[in-house]
């Protein structure tokens, strides 16, 4: 993380680091974050969807989100805030993910049906490093949770999210590299 990540992700005890190298460049990486339907392709674990993608890419605008549980765990949904506080295209952006209702109106994590370990507010840094061959390393760092059960949920989470955004950008038969 480089200094000026720092002062978009305060530290903390419990930080999630999850990367993944994609078979486009980050230019075309970025439409994963700026592109509904791109959005709706990968947010969520496995088996979950994502029914609900409202972006406004921009410093001061933000993303909303759904995340729909599969019917065979009741098809609960959730739904989050992320607002931008940096957004460099194509290589960063940083936000605050929070928990909205369907209105959009801030819930706390209790409001929203998650465990009360899970913070309020979590930031995010996404940074997009070229590489050789018109390849892209995307680096998703979360902070803000306080013990390491609800790290390692979250880091199971956006490890699922992250492969499933390394297999929408694909190219067939190009060996895989994990972060």
């Amino acid at each position: 993380m480089t200094d000026r990540d720092q002062q978009d992700a305060p530290p903390t005890e419990h930080a999630v680091v999850v990367s993944r190298e994609l078979d486009v460049p980050p230019d075309v990486a970025w439409t994963a974050w700026s592109d509904p339907d791109l959005l709706r392709r990968w947010w969520g674990p496995v088996g979950f969807t994502c029914p609900r993608a409202d972006v406004d890419l921009r410093v001061g605008g933000s993303t909303l989100v759904t995340m729909q549980a599969p019917d065979e765990w009741g098809g609960f949904r959730i739904h989050n805030r992320w607002s931008f506080r940096a957004v460099h295209p194509p290589e960063r952006l940083a936000f605050v993910s929070t928990f909205v209702d369907e209105a959009g109106a801030t819930l706390t994590p209790a409001e929203a049906g998650v465990p009360a370990t899970v913070p309020g507010e979590v930031p995010h840094v996404v940074v997009l490093e070229a590489l050789d061959h018109g390849r892209t390393r995307i680096t998703v760092t979360e902070t803000g949770y306080v013990d390491e059960e609800t790290a390692a949920q979250s880091q199971a989470g956006q490890e699922q999210c992250l492969d499933k955004m390394q297999a929408l950008f694909a190219v067939p038969d190009r060996p895989r590299t994990e972060g």
